[in-house]
């Protein structure tokens, strides 16, 4: 693939401290990019403000805004409806995962060797910030109970860093709701034959007093998504012409192999 090939999809939900800082950050990946679509979910403080206005000085930066807050399937979806990058990746904008790192998410991707490719905060290669044991159970806990369902030993489902190449990616119409994309992303590209790889990523987990957003809730939530998505939606006839679609084009290609998640590196654990 050629330069200029990266769509970047940033989800926004009241971001105002951090979204300019991320926004500068994605725009440093210089010829990589092909544009960044910015999505605010109905925020009640100025970031819609604050990106019209830097948008308006960068011509790669697409803004929409939801009429309400939908949650960040929702956002997401309407960035996949108009993104027309070859690689497609999502980066939050709360600056947990460092821009600075999306080459090495879409490097297998690149080099032809990768279809999907997922950042893994438990590949510990660079520092991560210290924060909540409970999170890290309840990652692992659904990490665990995913790759029970799909038959894939990833190590970390719910990261914010999925590179996907378009194709793979643009079929599947979302139907969760809130964090659920993870899974139901996740559970729907393990029944197609694409290529997963992981690949180590660094992590600065925010507090909740910073403006982490993810709860109980949404934890219990992603339990009953994993059930779903992989035992019911495959066999619903969207699912399987998601399959069948995505088949399709891989066959249509120089890439289609069987899947495959290959670790690059040691299994460790998170902090």
């Amino acid at each position: 693939m050629n330069d200029n090939a990266l769509s970047v999809l940033i989800p926004a939900f009241n971001e105002e401290p951090t979204i300019i800082p991320v926004l500068r950050r994605v725009l440093a990946l210089g010829s990589l990019l092909k544009e960044i679509i910015v999505i605010d979910d109905g925020s009640r403080d100025r970031t819609p403000e604050l990106v019209q206005n830097f948008a308006a000085h960068h011509p790669l930066i697409r803004f929409h805004r939801l009429s309400k807050n939908s949650g960040k399937t929702a956002a997401i979806q309407r960035a996949l409806d108009i993104a027309t990058g070859d690689i497609i990746i999502v980066q939050d904008a709360d600056l947990e995962c460092d821009p600075a790192e999306i080459p090495d998410v879409v490097a297998p991707i690149l080099a032809g060797q990768a279809d999907v490719v997922y950042g893994s905060r438990f590949l510990v290669r660079r520092a991560a910030r210290v924060q909540y044991f409970s999170h890290y159970l309840a990652n692992t806990a659904l990490t665990f109970f995913s790759n029970l369902l799909t038959n894939r030993n990833m190590t970390d489902i719910e990261t914010c860093y999925k590179a996907f190449r378009a194709g793979v990616i643009k079929p599947l119409r979302l139907t969760s709701r809130g964090f659920g994309m993870e899974v139901e992303i996740t559970a729907m590209v393990t029944k197609s034959r694409a290529r997963i790889h992981e690949v180590p990523i660094s992590y600065d987990s925010r507090s909740y007093e910073e403006g982490k957003k993810i709860g109980v809730s949404d934890g219990v939530m992603a339990g009953l998504y994993i059930l779903y998505y992989n035992l019911v939606a495959p066999r619903l006839p969207q699912g399987r012409r998601y399959v069948a679609e995505v088949n399709s084009f891989l066959a249509a290609g120089r890439y289609g192999h069987p899947p495959a998640v290959v670790a690059t590196a040691e299994a460790a654990a998170p902090v």
